[in-house]
């Protein structure tokens, strides 16, 4: 897909919500603290990506390395996954709420 919007944007929206969904699916945190360790590791790999990690790294070669880890930085993948785990948050509040006004 080549457009301006969803390939750029939609996978950094998307990865903090699918690694969310992994990870409570194997523990019971709390949604918000679960949510800022995962916004602050979608933050980690990006500045990593600022300071060239793959190359430092000497993993230049590796496919796998450079889309796990990355070889761009970009303001706006930060901003993708701020937006992303904000939409998760905002959901699992509303469940919340909604399951406790069923009890």
């Amino acid at each position: 897909m080549h457009d301006s919007i969803v390939r750029p944007y939609g996978g950094d929206f998307l990865v903090v919500i699918m690694l969310y969904c992994i990870v409570k699916s194997f523990s019971k945190t709390k949604p918000y603290s679960t949510g800022m360790a995962i916004l602050v590791f979608a933050y980690v790999v990006e500045v990593s990506q600022y300071f060239h990690l793959v190359n430092r790294l000497g993993l230049q070669q590796s496919s796998l390395a450079k889309v796990i880890i990355g070889t761009s930085f970009a303001w706006t993948d930060l901003l993708a996954y701020t937006l992303g785990m904000c939409l998760t948050l905002l959901v699992e509040r509303r469940r919340t709420r909604r399951r406790m006004q069923t009890k």
